[in-house]
């Protein structure tokens, strides 16, 4: 055993740090600088408490920190010792060989730690626009009832969450019970319980092309067979949807109805009419995603339809989720469908994970039910529409014409030459571009890029695709 005096301490006791926090710190200081050893011994608590003036509780919290932290370790009947440290292992290779551009690159690279103003190809809002207040105070308000949390939950979501997201859905005309909703954690583990429990292998899937690219990959590992259908701004070609039911027969169609990702285009009354008519010929399930819907105006200014609205849940599964537009870590995600099926969603989903996290899931629910989510919305779109309008003034300026939505988080730009080398070139200057080949299932090279007007506010990303223009 190591023997090392220990240093005196001198505590700020007039509005300083809490104690503890500043005896944590101290002990951190002194090993990191040696002077506390591995293997020393620590002075005991009643000790430690004696010497510095403070009360026993509030060293046994000092030192219960340092052991969480990995810096002492207690020994049972013998104290609490400065603990002795891996060394670091150093891997010896070759250098790694350029990322390839493809979607595990993009997600990849859409999670590094960029500033959101060098990420104008990201999915995502800039933390920034969110507003922190509407998550703290979901959080202070479900940390008073902390006693309800020490269970696991319904497999099929908290109740409360699930009848406010009933009263949601009835607001855009789909009649759903609570019973035939299900919480899930974002829409990711929404569509893929639905892929699993409806999908079996060589089993056809369609999607719009382009579309979110996530999704391919997860349909395929499942032995799926994943098959493009080109869209439109009002939605998919009718004529290619119904020759490709014909011959492929599928068993889901995945569609963006409103605010197509990566468009922001919205499907149209007539088109809506006429996929729900296919759906019903070829026998499919149309499983409709509608994670941007809050970023839509409503109905009272810009009409939007949607499938499950027509359908009422019959043939269709409507999935959503609040981590676009409450915050990238709240992942509370849903879908609504017809009884059975969310029963067997629900089984799906409590044999693969028991249930969803009750704690974020009671947050969501707060937040919606005190009211400021609407107004946080309502500042959202103004903020996508001002951006919006300042992105597509400097395409004008540099030439480029752009399809402008009316609405929406993206830019579907043609720049006229391939997108994955502009992407590569803007990975090597710290910009995130995503090329437009990401957004089909064949995965060919494509002129467009995905633009998040939101992430287009640096001059610094403008200059780049000035540069790239003029390259020819």
């Amino acid at each position: 055993m190591t023997t090392t005096p220990f240093p005196r301490l001198l505590l700020d006791r007039d509005g300083g740090p809490p104690l503890v926090e500043q005896i944590t710190a101290f002990v951190e200081r002194e090993i990191g600088a040696r002077t506390l050893r591995p293997g020393a011994r620590m002075p005991s608590i009643r000790h430690f408490a004696e010497r510095h003036g403070v009360s026993r509780s509030t060293v046994v919290e000092a030192y219960d920190r340092l052991v969480a932290l990995g810096h002492l370790e207690s020994r049972r009947g013998s104290g609490f010792y400065v603990r002795e440290l891996p060394r670091p292992v150093v891997v010896a290779g070759r250098p790694a060989p350029p990322p390839a551009l493809d979607v595990t690159w993009l997600i990849r690279s859409m999670f590094r730690d960029h500033p959101p103003s060098r990420m104008p190809g990201s999915g995502m809002l800039p933390s920034e626009w969110h507003d922190p207040g509407l998550l703290a105070g979901g959080l202070r308000a479900v940390s008073r009832h902390a006693a309800s949390l020490m269970h696991y939950g319904s497999p099929q979501g908290y109740l409360p969450l699930r009848q406010q997201v009933q009263r949601k859905l009835a607001e855009i005309q789909i009649a759903a019970a609570p019973e035939q909703i299900v919480t899930t954690v974002g829409v990711t583990q929404a569509l893929s319980l639905v892929a699993r429990s409806l999908l079996s292998p060589g089993d056809t899937v369609l999607v719009d092309d382009p579309a979110w690219f996530l999704m391919f990959a997860s349909f395929a590992t499942l032995g799926a067979n994943v098959v493009g259908v080109p869209r439109a701004p009002d939605g998919p070609d009718i004529e290619a949807l119904a020759a490709l039911a014909a011959a492929h027969r599928p068993k889901l169609f995945v569609i963006n109805s409103v605010l197509h990702n990566p468009s922001s285009g919205s499907l149209s009354p007539a088109k809506a009419f006429q996929v729900l008519r296919l759906a019903e010929q070829f026998d499919f399930i149309v499983v409709e995603d509608d994670v941007y819907c809050d970023l839509h105006p409503g109905s009272a200014v810009q009409p939007a339809m949607r499938i499950s609205a027509l359908d009422q849940l019959r043939r269709s599964v409507y999935v959503g989720g609040f981590s676009k537009t409450l915050a990238g870590s709240v992942r509370v995600g849903f879908l609504a469908c017809n009884p059975d099926l969310a029963l067997r969603l629900a089984d799906e989903k409590m044999l693969r994970t028991l249930t969803t996290s009750e704690v974020g899931e009671r947050v969501v629910h707060q937040v919606l039910v005190e009211g400021h989510y609407r107004k946080q919305m309502d500042r959202l779109r103004g903020k996508l529409d001002a951006a919006r309008v300042r992105t597509l003034r400097q395409f004008e300026r540099v030439g480029v014409r752009v399809d402008a939505p009316s609405a929406g988080l993206f830019l579907w730009v043609d720049l006229g030459r391939d997108t994955n080398g502009l992407a590569q070139r803007g990975l090597d200057a710290g910009y995130l571009f995503a090329p437009g080949s990401l957004f089909s299932p064949l995965q060919l090279p494509s002129t467009r890029t995905r633009l998040n007007v939101a992430c287009m506010g640096e001059p610094g990303v403008f200059r780049f695709l000035e540069t790239e223009l003029e390259r020819g």
